[in-house]
C-alpha cells in the first residue's frame, strides 16, 4: 500500500511535466532507505537531462513531503526514500481500523486452477502432495485478492494405466482365490491392490475366477476407481485440500467434446492420417513435431483428450486457466500451446506452473519412493508423521521452480529452526501477551497511543505489515506460494526480535504498553491471515 502511494505521487509529479513512462519502485538494502526508484534514470531521454539532475529536482520536490523523513540520491541517479514515522503510524491506525481499506483488492475475473490431477491408480504420493498444496494455496490467494476461483482435479480414468490397474486387481483377486495369476509386468503391486481385490471377493466371490474379458475388465475398473477415489478423498481431507470439482477424462468422450474438437481440427486441415494413425499438425504453430491424436488401434491418446479438456475449460467461460504439473511435463507445453492456437483460444488464456520434485530425507538418508513397486511413501504416511500444518507449510515454502528437500525431522521439531513452528509461535506469543496484559489490568484500546511508537524496530514491523497486499499480488503474478511463506517468516522474525528487546506489557507505562499492543495486534492479524491462506492453524497457545 505504501509503495503504491509512492508510485502515485511520482506519477503525479511526472504529469506536471507532461510525461508518462514506466519506472520501478522497489525495496533496497536497508542502509539505502525504505524504497528506491529508477524514475530519474528512465526519465533521462524524456527530460533531456542527466539522471542526477533529474533526481535532484525530485529530491527538492519531495524533501518536505509529510510522507518522507528523508529523500536522497544514490549512484548514477537512483532516488531513495525513508518513510516518516508519522506516515507509518497513520498507516497502522488505518490498518487496525479496517485492514481491507489499506489492502484495497480489486475485483478480477474468473480463474480455473487444475492441480493434483492423477491417474487414479494408487494412493496419492508425496509428489502429489506438493502439487495439491501449491494449487490450494494459489487458489486461496487468488480468491482473497478478488478472483472468482474454481479448484479442479482432472482424473485420467480412461487410459492405459486404468486398464493395467484393473488387470493387477484381477491378478490379486485370482491369487486370493488360490490361483497364481501373475501380475502384469508393468502393473501395480502395492498392498492397496490386494485390498481392492478383497472388496471384489466380498461382493462377487469367485464369479470372475480365471475369467478375463471386456465385461470383467469393466467390473474391475469400476471397483478400482471407486476404492481409489475414496482413498483420494480421505487423503485430501487430511491435507486440508478441498476441490470445487473433479473432472473425469471419460466425460469428454461421453459428452462429445472429443468429437467436436476433432471436427474443428479436421475442418481447418490440421489433421492427417499416416501409418494408420491420425496426427495433429503441431509443427504449423510451434517448433515441435506433429503429434498423434488417434493411435492405429483406434484408441485416443492422452493428448487428444487433454486438448478436449482445455477446449472445454475455455467454453466454460473462464478468463484464465492455470495448469499445475510436475516439471517432467515440460515437453507437454509446446504442443498444448499449438492446440490452443489451432482452436483460436487466446494465448493468454492458458498458463502453466511446472513445479520441481520432492526428496524426503530422514537425517542424511534419502527415503525412496516408487509407484509401481509398492514401496512408496504415501501422502497419508507423511501427514501421519509430521502433521497437516508442517506438511502444507513445507510444500508451500520453497519456490515452485526449486527442488524441495523435505526434512522430516526438522518438520517435527519444536525449535526456531522449524519455519512453521517459528511463524505459528509468533502468533501464539502475541495471544499470550494479550492474556498477560489483561491479567495485569491493562485494557487494550485499539488505535490509541500510536504516537508513542517511534523506534526503528517498530517502524520496520509496520513497513513489513504494509507489504502484505503486495506480497499476495506477487504470489498470483509469479504463481508461487513461497513468497507468502518468506514474508511471514520475516514478519515473525521482526516481532520475535522486538519482543526480546522491548518490554511490551509494562504496568509502569500503560500508554506505551497500549501502543505496543496495537502493533502486536496488527502483526497477529497479518500472521493469522497469512497462515489461513497457506491452510494451516494460527494457534493461541503453543
Amino acid at each position: 500500500m505504501i509503495r503504491q502511494e509512492i508510485v502515485g505521487i511520482l506519477r503525479s509529479h511526472l504529469m506536471e511535466f507532461g510525461y508518462e513512462y514506466d519506472f520501478v519502485v522497489e525495496i533496497p538494502e536497508e542502509q539505502f532507505g525504505d524504497f528506491s526508484t529508477n524514475i530519474a534514470l528512465v526519465g533521462a531521454k524524456y527530460f533531456k537531462k542527466p539522471p542526477k539532475e533529474i533526481a535532484k529536482d525530485f529530491v527538492e520536490k519531495f524533501s518536505g513531503h509529510r510522507m518522507f523523513k528523508e529523500v536522497t540520491i544514490a549512484g548514477p541517479g537512483f532516488i531513495n526514500f525513508k518513510v516518516s514515522n508519522e506516515f507509518y503510524r497513520d498507516f497502522l491506525i488505518k490498518f487496525i481500523q479496517n485492514p481491507y481499506s489499506v489492502w484495497n483488492f480489486k475485483k478480477h475475473g474468473s480463474i480455473l486452477l487444475e492441480y493434483g490431477s492423477a491417474n487414479p491408480t494408487g494412493p496419492l504420493t508425496v509428489g502429489h502432495g506438493r502439487q495439491v498444496v501449491i494449487g490450494d494455496v494459489l487458489g486461496n490467494v487468488f480468491k482473497f485478492t478478488g478472483w472468482e476461483v474454481t479448484k479442479e482435479m482432472y482424473l485420467n480414468d480412461a487410459g492405459r494405466q486404468i486398464k493395467l490397474l484393473a488387470k493387477s486387481v484381477w491378478a490379486r483377486y485370482n491369487q486370493l482365490l488360490g490361483y497364481d495369476e501373475p501380475i502384469p509386468e508393468d502393473g501395480y503391486k502395492g498392498e492397496y491392490v490386494v485390498d481392492i481385490a478383497r472388496h471384489v471377493i466380498a461382493d462377487h466371490n469367485d464369479e470372475y475366477f480365471k475369467i478375463w474379458n471386456d465385461e470383467v475388465e469393466s467390473v474391475f475398473k469400476s471397483y478400482a476407481l471407486n476404492e481409489i477415489s475414496k482413498m483420494f478423498d480421505t487423503t485430501l481431507e487430511k491435507i486440508g485440500a478441498k476441490f470445487d470439482n473433479v473432472f473425469k477424462e471419460s466425460s469428454l468422450v461421453n459428452d462429445g467434446t472429443v468429437k467436436e474438437v476433432l471436427t474443428i481440427l479436421e475442418s481447418k486441415g490440421l489433421v492427417y492420417e499416416e501409418d494408420g494413425a491420425l496426427w495433429f499438425r503441431a509443427s504449423r504453430f510451434v517448433n515441435d513435431n506433429d503429434k498423434v491424436l488417434i493411435k492405429n488401434d483406434g484408441s485416443y491418446t492422452y493428448f487428444l483428450t487433454d486438448i478436449a479438456y482445455h477446449y472445454k475449460k475455455y467454453k466454460r467461460g473462464y478468463n484464465i486457466a492455470v495448469d499445475i504439473f510436475g516439471s517432467d511435463h515440460h515437453g507437454h507445453l509446446p504442443r498444448m500451446y499449438a492446440a490452443m492456437k489451432a482452436l483460436d483460444i487466446p494465448e493468454d488464456f492458458l498458463m502453466f506452473v511446472l513445479h520441481q520434485f520432492v526428496t524426503l530425507k530422514r537425517g542424511d538418508e534419502i527415503v525412496k519412493m516408487s509407484t509401481r513397486a509398492g514401496e512408496f511413501v504415501t501422502l497419508d504416511e507423511l501427514i501421519d508423521e509430521v502433521g497437516k500444518d508442517a506438511a502444507r507449510y513445507f510444500f508451500a515454502m520453497v519456490d515452485v521452480n526449486t527442488h524441495l528437500n523435505f526434512d522430516l525431522e526438522l518438520a517435527k521439531s519444536k525449535t526456531d529452526e522449524n519455519p512453521v513452528f517459528y511463524v505459528q509461535y509468533a502468533h501464539a506469543r502475541i495471544s499470550s501477551l494479550f492474556e498477560n496484559a489483561k491479567a495485569k489490568g491493562i485494557n487494550f484500546i485499539p488505535r490509541e497511543n500510536i504516537e508513542l511508537l517511534e523506534n526503528e524496530s517498530e517502524m520496520r514491523i509496520i513497513k513489513q505489515i504494509s507489504l502484505f497486499d503486495e506480497i499476495l499480488d506477487r504470489v498470483t503474478e509469479k504463481l508461487s506460494p513461497h513468497y507468502l511463506a518468506d514474508y511471514l517468516e520475516k514478519l515473525a522474525s521482526l516481532f520475535h526480535k522486538y519482543y526480546a528487546e522491548n518490554k511490551i506489557v509494562d504496568t509502569d507505562n500503560m500508554r506505551l504498553s497500549n501502543a505496543r499492543l496495537n502493533l502486536a495486534f496488527a502483526v497477529r492479524r497479518v500472521l493469522s491471515e497469512g497462515l489461513n491462506l497457506i491452510g494451516i492453524s494460527a494457534p493461541e497457545r503453543m
